[in-house]
């Protein structure tokens, strides 16, 4: 998904093992583990004359986990892919090299009726010798993804591994990503279940970390290998991410990300001159930001 206005920094902070800040990155963490970009999409309504239409745009030196809570999309690209994903699953495409794609209403929902659009758009970056690969694109449905309850908090891992446990998601490096629903007030250990660094994104509630309240729409991430136990309030939902972080610095222009700034400016190019790899069925083009 394109990224153009979507990211507005709001002001971090630092509270005991936690730095707090609204979605990545931020002012004083640029990546958590692998993961370099978050995008909350919504909830917002659509229908009956506004739906999601994001035209054909790039993506290279990452992959992007598509996760929807509410609503669902068509995913096209230029691998040939048509993919609905629908809450609960997994889209993951690896761009690699490059790759473009569209992200669509399904026509089906576009019938005048309204519903609710929410998810979660995730950019992972690749490691370096993985940059080049060919892209791929994998759909997970979410029968399919590992779950398991502790008391009556439910956990799902997207992907990853941790808690002793591997989500079929084919990642490329050391990273996790767990949902957490509690319906009442839990205390989540995350010591030795989640490895590297971690994110914790307050998807709805709140939680208390080191004395202190922090509320939905907000990442803490985790500055200790040791981290004080977190307090999920009741009915609060979590989003867990993170791993272990790449020893080269990652640059990131609009849609694309590299460890190299040349590759950036050869892939800005290649996009501005329409010489980037492109769809056979869509003329749809979203031109480089200014």
């Amino acid at each position: 998904m394109s990224n153009i206005g979507l990211i507005i920094e709001e002001r971090s902070r630092d509270i005991g093992d936690f730095l707090v800040g609204r979605l990545i990155p931020f002012r004083k963490k640029r990546m958590i583990g692998p993961f370099i970009f978050i995008d909350h999409m919504g909830p917002t309504q659509l229908g009956p004359e506004k739906y999601m239409d994001v035209n054909q745009h790039p993506h290279m030196g990452l992959s992007t986990l598509t996760f929807m809570l509410e609503g669902e999309i068509i995913h096209e690209d230029s691998l040939g892919t048509h993919q609905r994903i629908r809450p609960g699953s997994v889209n993951w495409m690896t761009a690699g090299k490059g790759v473009t794609h569209t992200e669509r209403t399904p026509p089906d929902m576009r019938n005048g009726n309204t519903f609710t659009a929410h998810g979660y758009q995730i950019w992972v970056a690749l490691p370096k010798e993985l940059e080049d690969m060919e892209p791929q694109f994998h759909h997970i449905d979410e029968k399919d993804i590992p779950k398991w309850t502790d008391g009556n908090t439910k956990f799902k891992l997207v992907a990853g591994e941790s808690y002793g446990k591997k989500s079929p998601v084919p990642v490329h490096s050391n990273l996790f990503m767990v949902e957490v629903k509690a319906k009442e007030a839990y205390t989540l250990n995350v010591n030795g279940s989640l490895k590297g660094e971690i994110g914790i994104c307050i998807v709805e509630g709140s939680i208390e970390a080191c004395g202190e309240t922090v509320g939905e729409g907000n990442i803490l991430v985790s500055k200790v290998e040791d981290t004080c136990n977190i307090k999920l309030k009741p009915n609060t939902h979590l989003l867990l991410f993170g791993g272990e972080p790449f020893p080269e610095e990652r640059y990131i222009y609009w849609n694309f990300v590299s460890s190299s700034k040349e590759k950036l400016e050869q892939a800005k190019q290649a996009w501005g001159n329409k010489t980037f790899v492109m769809m056979e069925n869509d003329d749809t083009y979203v031109p480089l930001p200014n």
